[in-house]
């Protein structure tokens, strides 16, 4: 693949990924509770890693055309969201100086993060729109590979975004236990408007 596509793609993959979303309440809201937000980013990234694969093999384009299809993914991505909204809001763990509370087990907030990106059905349509426009079909590599090379990059974007965002909330906040709450309930809150707006939207459309 061109060097300046694939450049161009990561600037605008870069921009998208600085826009708080699902996945920025649920990283603040880890990088708050847990001693390491490394198996909670990682099932994030994992979600992003398997929405690549379905691209590359052209399934999320048969899913986009199905309006039965992506109202179920739409439903239960919101009700995640809002499950884990609800959480976020209704019990604000953070983290405290001597707190030695034993974490969730590594697997459920991995899969937690998983259900994050990879149920997120704005996701898959953002994948659908955003990665075939940087795919050359004809070209030298196969089309099923550069969606997958530019899948990664994006992945690695969002590797780099999101762990900075995890440590600089735990670092920033840890201190400051009433701030944190605070900002452990607003990200629960934003989990929960996301979630509203995503039913309220297939309603709509549906």
């Amino acid at each position: 693949m061109a060097i300046g596509i694939l450049s161009a793609f990561w600037l605008v993959s870069f921009l998208l990924v600085l826009v708080p979303g699902a996945d920025w309440a649920y990283v603040i809201a880890v990088g708050l509770r847990d001693r390491s937000i490394v198996p909670a980013v990682g099932g994030v990234l994992l979600g992003y890693v398997l929405l690549t694969a379905v691209v590359a093999a052209g399934v999320a384009a048969l899913v986009a055309r199905s309006s039965a299809v992506l109202t179920v993914l739409t439903v239960l991505g919101a009700l995640y969201l809002l499950r884990l909204g609800i959480a976020a809001v209704t019990d604000p763990a953070v983290p405290r100086a001597g707190d030695e509370r034993a974490d969730e087990p590594w697997t459920r907030r991995a899969v937690r993060g998983v259900g994050i990106s990879g149920l997120n059905p704005k996701a898959l349509l953002l994948f659908v729109a955003l990665l075939p426009q940087f795919a050359t079909r004809g070209a030298t590599w196969p089309f099923a590979a550069q969606i997958a090379v530019l899948g990664g990059l994006h992945t690695v974007n969002c590797a780099i975004v999101y762990i900075t965002v995890g440590l600089a909330a735990r670092t920033v906040l840890r201190a400051r236990p009433t701030v944190a709450r605070a900002v452990t309930r607003c990200s629960g809150i934003a989990m929960i408007v996301i979630a509203v707006l995503l039913l309220a939207e297939r309603i709509v459309t549906g």
